[in-house]
């Protein structure tokens, strides 16, 4: 059983261990901390958090290597995982949303606006969970029963493929998807999907909603992502 309201914090710092629990106490959360990496999958298997926040730099396991085995394990797959670490690098953020962190938090942070992310995941977290027939950003919709989409009421003439970007693109909302997990999405039964597939798609995708497109965003070297 999940607890309510408990948040998992994966760090060794003392301060920062003591400035999390401290803001995140202040907020009505119950906080749980572990100060070593080799303990931490096997805690949240057992305190099944709401949330993780996760250092990169953990002795005696790192982050990635937390995060990859969390993503591997069916009852901690979708727990969310906001990355705290010294690193700011492109490719070390990269890194960490390829293994499947859903947000990456550089040090110094401000404990504000770690506590809105915290929150803007929950309540992502918490919609997903609900099963939903409609999607919908502002007049754009996507009718998850009938595969209708329509803008302003107005059917839009989407190919298949297209349609299944924009659905998993408009489910995961706010969270990088990557071009391999979109490709794995669009295969099936004698349908060849490669890296540019996707991009050819999604550029005609763009055209087709007009000015919807802008929701749809390039991650660098990751992938693609439907904004809030």
């Amino acid at each position: 059983m999940q607890s309510k309201d408990l948040i998992l914090i994966a760090e060794d710092d003392l301060d920062i261990q003591e400035i999390l629990q401290y803001n995140l106490r202040q907020e009505g959360f119950e906080t749980l901390i572990v100060s070593q990496g080799d303990l931490v999958f096997e805690t949240v298997r057992k305190a099944k958090p709401l949330l993780i926040l996760l250092d990169l730099m953990l002795p005696k396991e790192s982050g990635l290597e937390i995060c990859k085995k969390l993503r591997a394990f069916e009852g901690t797959r979708k727990i969310p995982v906001i990355m705290l670490t010294a690193k700011g690098s492109e490719t070390d953020k990269i890194v960490g949303l390829e293994l499947g962190a859903d947000d990456y938090v550089t040090k110094p942070f401000s404990p504000k606006e770690l506590i809105a992310r915290v929150k803007a995941h929950l309540r992502r977290t918490k919609l997903s969970d609900v099963p939903k027939e409609l999607l919908q950003k502002d007049r754009l919709t996507v009718d998850l029963k009938s595969y209708r989409v329509q803008i302003e009421g107005q059917d839009v003439g989407l190919t298949l493929t297209e349609y299944k970007l924009l659905k998993e693109l408009m489910k995961s909302t706010g969270k990088v998807l990557s071009r391999q997990e979109l490709v794995g999405t669009l295969m099936g039964p004698d349908v060849s999907v490669t890296d540019r597939t996707i991009d050819v798609h999604l550029a005609s995708l763009r055209k087709k909603i007009g000015v919807y497109s802008d929701h749809i965003e390039t991650v660098r070297g990751v992938g693609y992502r439907f904004r809030e």
